[in-house]
């Protein structure tokens, strides 16, 4: 949809406003430092593609695989680049969907002004090409200790002032019902979205839960504190988003990143109105290496779905697949379920890249009702470990969204 029609220079040098009399008292509102084989109906796009795996499911059928960023920031926040720049930015270096996300805040200091989100909205309209490139507009409300949310897919953008609490804005996101949200680097802001309080009318539209976020995996954020897993937390919460990488680009090399997080999603087209299907679909995975391919199914069911299974055996299919560069890999699948404070895995799998890897795992409701699958590099640390021993303390690669065993 039209994101606006008039064309706002942004504003440059906007921290230079806290150095009024008053700017102290505004510091709490600025978000905080980050932490260091089957025939598709869909055609492939023809801009740069990365390197990496062919971009056609060997499990699924109807959809393409396209390679996403949905979180990058510019001047208009607090990044360092030019939105002018961005998508193209993005475009070249083989991405096939980006959005901007600038802060929304207090007053629009370090954040999100008016003018800025209608020319964020031209400059998405001009770099958009539907069926090669998707160019999304979004924004990140940013809470400094309730946590960070970027919202897609909306006409106007709430920041503090607006919806000064994580229950507040869901409110609004309810009211604009395309409206599509994330929970970004869950866990690094202490009230973590007030513990991830449910609310059962915003579920369909928060989609996002970003595991891996510029070169971080967040399955055990905050463990060592004595924190629960942000994934546990939020998916035994209630909410059941997909699983989404991301980079959260401050600088001006948007998409030039080999280790930081992307997301993979499974497009009919690549489309605005496609993507956006996509991700309320969660038909999304995580990652953070670029083309990578993943696909998953459990008893016929595509991640992001509803298994019809209250116990019993589950056989899973996962399409695993970085190309040449991977060819013989050893990776390993990890079977995540519900646990207290960091994810039970129920089982794993050796794999190598380039496999469809099936196999079959006993899953029971009354154990709780999501499974995740991680594949992980075993040569390599989880730089962020989680309880000693526990089997994801090994190098993410990616996650598929989860499948929930009850409606």
């Amino acid at each position: 949809m039209p994101y606006g029609q008039v064309n706002v220079a942004p504003a440059l040098g906007r921290r230079s406003l806290l150095a009024g009399a008053g700017g102290a008292l505004m510091l709490a509102a600025l978000p905080t430092a980050a932490r260091a084989a089957s025939t598709t109906t869909a055609s492939a796009p023809t801009t740069t593609a990365a390197a990496g795996a062919a971009r056609t499911s060997l499990v699924t059928q109807g959809t393409m695989l396209v390679h996403a960023d949905l979180h990058n920031h510019t001047v208009a926040s607090d990044g360092d680049g030019s939105p002018e720049a961005a998508f193209a930015s993005m475009r070249e270096a083989g991405l096939d969907v980006a959005a901007l996300t600038d802060h929304a805040t207090l007053f629009a200091i370090d954040g999100l002004s008016s003018s800025e989100w209608r020319t964020t909205g031209d400059l998405a309209n001009a770099a958009n090409d539907p069926g090669q490139f998707t160019a999304i507009r979004g924004f990140e409300w940013s809470h400094p200790l309730q946590g960070h949310i970027n919202v897609w897919n909306t006409s106007d953008f709430a920041d503090l002032w607006r919806a000064g609490s994580t229950g507040s804005l869901y409110r609004w996101l309810i009211g604009r019902p395309g409206g599509l949200a994330s929970f970004n680097h869950p866990g690094r802001e202490p009230g973590r979205f007030d513990n991830f309080s449910f609310n059962a009318s915003a579920r369909n539209q928060l989609v996002g839960l970003e595991m891996f976020n510029r070169t971080d995996d967040y399955l055990f954020e905050g463990w060592s504190s004595g924190m629960t897993s942000p994934l546990v937390a939020c998916l035994n919460a209630g909410w059941r988003p997909g699983l989404t990488g991301v980079t959260d680009e401050h600088g001006t090399t948007w998409g030039f990143h080999e280790g930081k997080g992307r997301s993979g999603l499974w497009v009919t087209e690549n489309t605005r109105a496609a993507v956006f299907e996509a991700m309320a679909a969660r038909r999304s995975f995580a990652t953070r290496v670029s083309g990578l391919r993943v696909d998953a199914t459990a008893n016929g069911v595509r991640m992001g779905g509803v298994l019809n299974v209250t116990s019993g055996d589950v056989r899973f299919l996962l399409d695993l697949d970085r190309g040449p560069a991977w060819d013989g890999k050893p990776l390993r699948i990890q079977v995540l379920r519900p646990g207290t404070s960091a994810p039970t895995v129920v089982d794993v799998i050796d794999t190598v890249n380039g496999r469809v890897t099936d196999f079959t795992v006993p899953l029971d409701a009354a154990d709780g009702d999501w499974v995740v699958l991680r594949i992980s590099d075993p040569s390599l640390a989880n730089g962020t470990p989680g309880p000693a021993g526990h089997p994801c303390n090994d190098f993410g690669v990616a996650y598929t969204s989860p499948w929930w065993l009850r409606p």
